[in-house]
């Protein structure tokens, strides 16, 4: 992907060619036709409330979402599969309980989980093809959703394995950018991105391996959080991705995300990570303070030479112009990410091979997938020990940023260029592949590698529309600052009033 995306107007609807694909219900039946979309629900905390004072009721607010998932799948394709029948039945269950008196944090509330999270009674594809069984547990994310009494109306579609930043694949066609058809919701949390831009549920959950909830939410106007490494369980994986990948929420607001993260943080018996709690919806609550803002335009080494589009820079610059506004001092910096990739590279690839290697049916998998199962194959065992000892240094390399810099928060956009369109990465080589997707999304990444938190933002639109965003990273632990942070700009800048045309 090259910075020089086009700035004029482009067309919204799908190619005629396009196959978007069904999604899966319960049943095994695809999707009823397309019938006109109903209204957009309302905000996680604004569904809670209207269910707690029963204004609403579960039951209504799940057969909406239903709807509108199904109303737009044609066109989105932002679910692979939907529980529909169960979802029905809960949400009955949940109206009784609320009936009685029974409060939790998100009870009777419907919401979606990505595709690679385990729900009983679903397979988990993870954007792959093929026929795979159902699994018998939830995750301990989805075990958490319940107990905070959410109900799960589906899955939505990832990218195959989750490896890159848009939501394409044989397994199940295109999701869409609800912002601009033509365009990609990014990746690999594309469809959880675009099913919540599109008012389809109040908030989701996705996955962030190398920006994989902050990209998407950078690409349709969203809040991302990638939070602490371990903040919220992995499991049944105790350390997914060599430990880059960590699951995170996706809403329209700053207090929907952090209600979300605060309802399935929490660690399982078995988790290697263990961070202290938070109270991230207290944060979003919080006024942060003045604090000093790092704003790096440097990318690290990606040997891609490739720097922010212009609008991606104007928009950022934007942002950066409001936090000053704030009473925040703001300077540019240079975090010194040394030769990180190198670190990246190895758990990258050999967290791919991890997941491949379980696949029934390993000829279905895309010839790229294929390649980097072979890297990873190859760079496993010394080379990731390796890689991840080097972890500590990072930490304190970059680290210096805050610690002998004195610098709270490190401002960078989250991509270095606006959404792609669908299919511009078709047909490239595993090496292609990887040099687009690192010219167009060279800031995330590192932050995996660190595994320290980092919150997108809205940062604005290019002149055609199409949105993009800025990440507010910082040092281990400091979600809550992030949170405030995020949370001030977004009473400042309104960004949730402004809605894509679905």
């Amino acid at each position: 992907m090259s910075s020089a995306e086009p700035t004029e107007a482009e067309p919204t609807e799908a190619g005629p060619t396009e196959q978007t694909g069904p999604v899966v219900r319960e049943s095994g039946r695809g999707p009823r036709p397309a019938a006109p979309v109903p209204p957009a629900l309302p905000g996680l905390a604004e569904s809670a409330r209207r269910l707690a004072d029963a204004t609403t009721t579960s039951t209504a607010l799940v057969a909406d979402a239903l709807a509108r998932i199904e109303a737009t799948q044609p066109t989105l394709n932002a679910f692979r599969h939907l529980r529909a029948a169960s979802a029905l039945a809960e949400a009955a269950e949940a109206d009784r309980r609320l009936a009685a008196g029974e409060r939790l944090p998100l009870l009777g509330v419907p919401v979606a989980v990505k595709d690679d999270t385990d729900v009983a009674g679903l397979p988990t594809h993870f954007g792959c093809d093929g026929d795979l069984p159902p699994v018998a547990s939830d995750s301990e994310a989805v075990r958490r959703l319940r107990a905070a009494g959410a109900v799960v109306v589906g899955k939505t579609n990832s990218c195959e394995l989750g490896q890159w930043p848009f939501t394409e694949g044989t397994a199940f066609g295109a999701t869409r950018n609800p912002w601009n058809t033509a365009h990609t919701p990014g990746g690999s949390s594309g469809g959880s991105a675009a099913a919540v831009a599109a008012g389809l549920v109040p908030a989701a959950l996705g996955s962030d391996g190398a920006g994989s909830v902050r990209i998407p939410a950078a690409w349709t106007h969203l809040v991302g959080i990638k939070p602490q490494r371990g903040r919220i369980s992995v499991h049944p994986h105790s350390d997914s991705f060599q430990g880059l990948t960590v699951n995170g929420p996706l809403a329209r607001t700053v207090a929907d995300a952090a209600l979300l993260l605060d309802a399935v943080a929490g660690a399982h018996p078995e988790d290697f990570h263990r961070p202290p709690a938070v109270r991230a919806a207290d944060a979003a609550r919080r006024d942060p303070g003045r604090l000093r803002i790092a704003l790096a335009w440097r990318p690290p080494l990606t040997l891609t030479g490739a720097g922010p589009d212009p609008e991606v820079r104007r928009a950022v610059t934007a942002l950066a112009e409001t936090l000053a506004r704030l009473g925040h001092h703001v300077e540019e910096a240079r975090p010194r990410y040394g030769l990180i990739g190198l670190a990246f590279v190895p758990r990258a690839t050999a967290g791919i091979a991890e997941f491949a290697a379980r696949h029934p049916e390993p000829a279905l998998l895309d010839p790229r997938t294929r390649s980097a199962l072979r890297t990873g194959t190859r760079l496993g065992g010394r080379a990731v020990r390796a890689a991840r000892a080097r972890e500590v240094r990072q930490h304190r390399r970059i680290g210096a940023l805050f610690d002998a810099s004195g610098f709270d928060v490190l401002l960078t956009p989250t991509t270095a260029a606006p959404p792609p369109r669908i299919g511009r990465f078709d047909d490239l080589s595993a090496w292609r592949t990887d040099v687009a997707m690192a010219a167009a999304c060279p800031y995330a990444w590192p932050w995996n590698v660190l595994g320290w938190p980092g919150v997108n933002v809205p940062a604005g639109f290019t002149r055609s529309g199409l949105p993009v965003g800025a990440q507010l990273l910082g040092p281990s632990r400091s979600e809550e600052r992030l949170i405030s942070l995020a949370a001030q700009l977004e009473d400042d800048l309104r960004w949730f009033e402004r809605r894509p045309p679905v």
